[in-house]
């Protein structure tokens, strides 16, 4: 067979610059996140952050740098697995109760949803609830998962992970972290908040039983409340005894339960002071400290004068490129780095936030992604009404969104819970400069 040798001579240019190209994305990534090459090749040897590096490649290339960053698909699915709980926790965002609901997905509907999230290449899903870890399709289609090269992760109250054999089973399957909520360090604190006598030593114990079985990382998960504000640092020292990987600390979100748990929520003063705890414990512990108050970034920012930030959900390297970074990934990342799945099949823009936006018993994931205006207005900071939208920090920040729309029942609307807007919203903004950005 004769070949063109001049579409031979394109076919190696093209070659060539495609190789220069991801040369010179793999230097940045290395600089970036101050690894060694080494480093970087162990990492990309595990199919979820090939998946993730991919995943931005071709954000890149399909929308060009913005900022936050547009990406053609979510890096995060999480996904409400059933209604059904074995506890009654007062603060439920899914208002889950003891039995599933009648028409969630059955076992060979969730099989075409995560095939659809494979064909998207989606990096991760974590499963959530109810307590999905009760479900009998909860192991197989970890199992799954985790055989697509899918990382999976489970938000769990930690009463199955009590058992020795069920812990192995889920580790077996491919799980690779599982995150157990405790409300406080106190167990009578806890088990009152969870309507459950013994759930704190239970949750306890399969985070001990997760840790020495080894194979995948733990967290405590603790959702923020005039309950347990005073007891930051006691959790993350709780975390270290434990040997967790990580420590994150929840915004309270008024929905579901939570409607009926309202006074429970900090005031934008007391939420203020415990991001800067939670800061200063990131900085103090070897354990991951970390939030999912998009203004721990904005606080971070401020009390290193500039040095360092966090941004939400995430834990990195302090780097002079911090704040690029941040900006990046945008603060709240409802409807832009993750959405949610509810039992039903029903798409929402996060778990806190009971919007639907799609129903994938009747579109793809891919055309809700894609088509929800819901969710393209998320990802357009400069649509967020002031003062957030006109904060110096919306693109590291940008309030919640959940909140947002909890209090107002608009998602484009301020966060109630920032100090920062407070102020500036009563006619302070000079005093909110000089108060919080010393």
């Amino acid at each position: 067979m004769l070949v063109d040798e001049s579409k031979k001579e394109h076919a190696s240019l093209s070659c060539m610059m495609d190789y220069y190209f991801f040369k010179l994305f793999v230097g940045a990534m290395i600089r970036l996140l101050h690894l060694s090459e080494e480093e970087f090749e162990a990492g990309i040897k595990d199919p979820s952050v090939r998946r993730g590096i991919e995943l931005i490649l071709r954000s890149l290339l399909i929308y060009g740098i913005t900022v936050p960053q547009r990406l053609c698909a979510p890096f995060l699915i999480v996904w409400n697995f059933t209604n059904a709980c074995n506890l009654r926790c007062k603060h439920c965002y899914q208002n889950a109760g003891p039995k599933p609901l009648p028409n969630e997905l059955t076992f060979e509907e969730k099989l075409n949803v995560l095939n659809q999230l494979d064909e998207m290449e989606i990096p991760s899903i974590a499963f959530s609830g109810g307590e999905p870890t009760i479900h009998p399709d909860f192991i197989p289609i970890v199992k799954e998962a985790s055989r697509r090269g899918i990382y999976t992760a489970v938000a769990t109250n930690g009463l199955a992970f009590a058992s020795e054999s069920f812990t192995d089973k889920a580790l077996k399957a491919g799980l690779n972290y599982v995150e157990v909520s405790l409300d406080s360090t106190d167990p009578k604190v806890h088990d009152e908040f969870r309507g459950v006598k013994g759930a704190w030593e239970l949750a306890v114990k399969g985070i001990r039983n997760v840790v020495k079985r080894g194979g995948a990382s733990t967290g405590i998960a603790m959702t923020l409340t005039k309950l347990n504000k005073d007891q930051i640092g006691d959790m993350v020292r709780l975390g270290e005894e434990l040997g967790v990987t990580r420590v994150i600390f929840f915004n309270f979100i008024p929905t579901g339960r939570g409607k009926e748990n309202v006074a429970l929520d900090l005031t934008p003063e007391e939420r203020e002071e415990a991001l800067k705890w939670i800061y200063r414990e990131s900085r103090r512990s070897g354990v991951q400290v970390v939030s999912t108050a998009p203004q721990l970034a904005r606080v971070s920012w401020q009390m290193s004068q500039g040095e360092d930030v966090l941004p939400t959900h995430f834990t990195v390297p302090r780097s002079q490129t911090l704040r690029s970074l941040a900006e990046f990934i945008g603060g709240c990342g409802a409807g832009r780095i993750y959405a949610a799945i509810q039992p039903d099949g029903k798409v929402t823009p996060c778990v806190f936030m009971p919007i639907v936006v799609g129903d994938l018993r009747k579109q793809t994931f891919k055309e809700v992604w894609e088509n929800s205006e819901v969710m393209l207005k998320l990802r357009d900071k400069d649509l967020i009404k002031p003062p957030c939208g006109e904060c110096p920090y919306r693109y590291i920040c940008g309030g919640c969104r959940a909140r947002a729309y909890s209090y107002y029942g608009d998602y484009l609307a301020p966060d109630p819970g920032c100090l920062r807007g407070l102020m500036v919203s009563r006619g302070m903004e000079e005093e909110a400069l000089a108060i919080l950005e010393r």
